[in-house]
């Protein structure tokens, strides 16, 4: 008996282990990807720059504005959709590395980061808009 119990205990680990992987992905992407990205309907693009940077510097197209370093941070990023994927992207990547950490806690599914933020979005020349 005292087998059975620790064969059925075995058995429950291993499942319940199994359920703890499917934690989320997050996966840093070229800015040519993160292009063909964001023309997908259910990607959520996320700017994580300060709103001084965002206006100054301008921002990818169709972007939502979400300040990594406001106070409502946790309560805006709370707002997006858990079962959509996410593209985020900063300045130059840390902020962004940091967020999508923050949504995989969260329990967002799928996270994409773009490698190099604005800076290597600007360097291959891919277009931002300014207002």
């Amino acid at each position: 008996m005292k087998k059975i119990s620790i064969l059925f205990c075995l058995i429950l680990l291993v499942f319940t282990s199994c359920n703890h992987q499917n934690k989320g992905v997050i996966e840093a992407v070229t800015a040519e990807e993160m292009q063909s990205l964001i023309h997908l309907d259910d990607v959520q693009l996320v700017d994580l720059r300060s709103e001084k940077d965002r206006l100054l510097q301008g921002y990818i197209a169709n972007s939502q504005h979400i300040d990594f370093n406001s106070d409502t941070f946790e309560s805006d990023i709370a707002n997006l959709d858990k079962t959509k994927p996410v593209a985020l992207y900063c300045n130059s990547g840390k902020r962004s590395a940091e967020c999508a950490e923050k949504l995989i806690e969260a329990g967002f599914v799928k996270i994409f980061d773009l490698k190099g933020g604005v800076s290597e979005w600007k360097h291959q020349g891919k277009e931002l808009v300014i207002d």
